[in-house]
């Protein structure tokens, strides 16, 4: 399911000639899924262009910097600071709506000098893990489910963030869960996001209002993981645009309010055979196969040590506290929303597995590559499952890091998600967080100066 299927670069210049576009995006989704990139007028933009871009966009952090007396990040990306050469996806290409000219934007994918993908590029760490299934005769299935939160507009970093005023006049104070009427304060916003979605091909299924004051939940309709990467990573950046229209924000963060839940990026997961189509988490008979208790095994095993790349910052881990709508460990169940590992009840063609540790902050290529790889290693290596929780999982122990340097720590360690998802990657995202880390902890909280200033 891409943004528009088996489109060729023919089809896209006829596309683009149609559309009469004038100027075009070219889009690299970074580490922390930020859109890098240039702008090109529609004349300068040619199959055989090239573009370039320095290797180290790729392996920056958010803010900006670069681990540079890191030792594997250097051995991974070369001093010379090197070009990588951009090649459109045609599959991506969609319209700006926001754009005052006709615009488009297409996301592309990166190359070296010799031909060959830059291999700690986010598109193409998951193009690797979905090589592995398509070599064994397996096509992993996904669905993304997004969580995040209507803020009024804050321009000092120092304030706490506030809920939005919608038609009412009113911010919402109290939660207003699945209420349709509090969804209904943002009818103007949401009538543009839906417009610009469907200009977009995006695909996007149901809307609801989630437990937290201004927080929301926007679902996307079942697919190839490429694919729906691509939406979800065009999704986060057409809703701030539609959100800045509106004069609110839009954030992904994991844990933006103190007393509110985070956000969560739920994605449901199933595996099926390429030549019959077949479901291979259920026997031909619809009971669970033993590639749906590995396919747990492995999350459960794996899990751990991914959380850097599906709990990706400082504020991350702020989401994964006792009884706040997330989970704190690795135990799976039955239609409970209490672990971290949820089974929907389905029938035996839609038998699907929930990941509900994911952070809405995560890069959306990487969160699908590490899922998909932790529950491929365990369907490899026939890992063997906990026994199903048919309680609440928010009293049993944590399971889950509880700090990014924890989480670093953990990934480096990992030789089974080293192999998968790539040595330098590893790498490469490995320092790039631990720098990130090393920023974090230079900066002095307020709640320091208020409660350690005068009384330690």
């Amino acid at each position: 399911m891409a943004i528009r299927d088996n489109f060729s670069y023919t089809d896209m210049e006829e596309w683009l000639n149609a559309k009469r576009v004038t100027e075009i995006e070219c889009l690299v989704p970074d580490l922390t899924g930020v859109a890098r990139g240039k702008i090109l007028p529609r004349v300068k933009f040619t199959e055989d262009r090239g573009m370039r871009i320095p290797e180290v966009v790729l392996g920056m952090t958010v803010t900006g910097n670069t681990p540079e007396r890191d030792e594997s990040y250097n051995r991974a990306i070369a001093a010379t600071d090197r070009d990588m050469i951009l090649k459109a996806d045609p599959t991506t290409i969609t319209m700006v709506p926001w754009a005052v000219d006709p615009t488009a934007q297409v996301i592309h994918d990166c190359y070296f000098s010799d031909g060959t993908l830059v291999d700690y590029a986010p598109r193409s760490v998951l193009r690797r893990v979905l090589k592995l299934y398509a070599e064994r005769g397996w096509k992993p299935v996904v669905a993304p489910e997004l969580e995040f939160y209507l803020t009024a507009k804050n321009i000092d970093p120092n304030l706490p963030l506030s809920s939005p005023v919608g038609r009412s006049g009113r911010a919402e104070t109290s939660r207003q869960v699945y209420s349709i009427d509090a969804v209904n304060e943002f009818d103007p916003l949401f009538e543009d996001i839906y417009d610009y979605c469907e200009m977009m091909n995006l695909d996007v299924d149901t809307l609801i209002h989630e437990i937290g004051a201004g927080q929301m939940e926007i679902n996307f309709l079942h697919g190839d993981p490429l694919g729906l990467a691509d939406k979800v990573f065009y999704f986060k950046r057409t809703l701030r645009e539609a959100a800045l229209k509106h004069e609110m924000y839009a954030t992904f963060m994991a844990k933006p309010m103190a007393d509110e839940p985070g956000s969560a990026m739920h994605v449901h997961q199933s595996v099926v055979d390429l030549e019959s189509g077949r479901n291979i988490f259920s026997n031909p008979d619809g009971t669970p196969s033993n590639a749906f208790r590995h396919y747990i095994g492995g999350l459960q095993r794996y899990m751990p040590s991914a959380m850097a790349i599906i709990a990706p910052y400082v504020n991350s881990y702020r989401r994964i506290v006792r009884h706040s709508a997330a989970p704190i460990n690795l135990q799976w169940g039955m239609d409970n929303r209490t672990v971290g590992f949820r089974v929907p009840v389905s029938g035996a063609q839609d038998r699907r597995i929930e990941n509900r540790v994911i952070g809405a902050d995560a890069n959306p290529y990487l969160a699908l590559a590490v899922t998909l790889a932790c529950g491929y290693l365990g369907m490899l290596d026939a890992v063997e499952p906990s026994q199903m929780v048919e309680v609440s999982a928010y009293d049993m122990p944590v399971e889950l890091p509880q700090g990014l340097s924890e989480a670093i720590t953990l990934l480096r360690r990992e030789d089974r998600l080293r192999d998968v998802l790539g040595e330098r990657f590893i790498d490469v995202y490995s320092a790039v967080k631990d720098l990130e880390h090393q920023e974090f902890m230079r900066v002095i909280s307020p709640w320091e100066r208020e409660h350690l200033l005068l009384h330690v």
